[in-house]
């Protein structure tokens, strides 16, 4: 059970700005960590949450990506994606063919055994995401969507200039 001794207390307008942002990291890690401990429970055997993620972005945008494109999505190295393409490749998730143009490069799309794993994956976890939405409240959750979107774009552009 969760500790709720500080869930309700309201966040002092003293803290500094240091505590501040330490305070909502530490509170974005631990949801961060909780919602994959919950998906990953959810998911149907074998499947990891980063083969889900990749099968999820792959039906969503309908169209081919590059390893090196999944790898730049995903914030993990060349290898690290590899590794899960070979996975997906050998379950029958995904295709990986040579681009016709150079031979060095590859694309990846998603099969339809990956598209029936993906929504197979979606139909076992979404109640229980939905229940925490139902639990936390939709008008809280709408009210932290904006802020926690621009928090993913100020730490994407972060990372852009750490990398220049």
């Amino acid at each position: 059970m969760p500790d709720k001794t500080l869930e309700n207390q309201p966040v002092s307008a003293e803290l500094s700005a240091d505590s501040l942002a330490a305070s909502l990291f530490s509170e974005v890690f631990i949801a961060d960590q909780l919602a994959r401990d919950l998906i990953g429970k959810s998911l149907p055997k074998g499947m990891q949450i980063s083969h889900f993620s990749v099968l999820n972005l792959l039906a969503h945008v309908g169209t081919e990506r590059s390893p090196a494109e999944l790898a730049e999505a995903f914030h993990v190295t060349r290898g690290a994606m590899t590794n899960t393409l070979s996975r997906l490749e050998w379950a029958g998730h995904i295709h990986i063919r040579p681009d016709w143009d150079d031979a060095r490069r590859k694309f990846v799309s998603i099969s339809p055994a990956g598209r029936a794993a993906r929504d197979a994956a979606l139909a076992a976890f979404m109640p229980r995401i939905a229940d925490v939405v139902r639990d936390v409240g939709a008008e809280r959750v709408r009210a932290a969507l904006p802020v926690l979107r621009l928090l993913r774009k100020e730490l994407a552009e972060a990372l852009r200039q750490d990398t220049r």
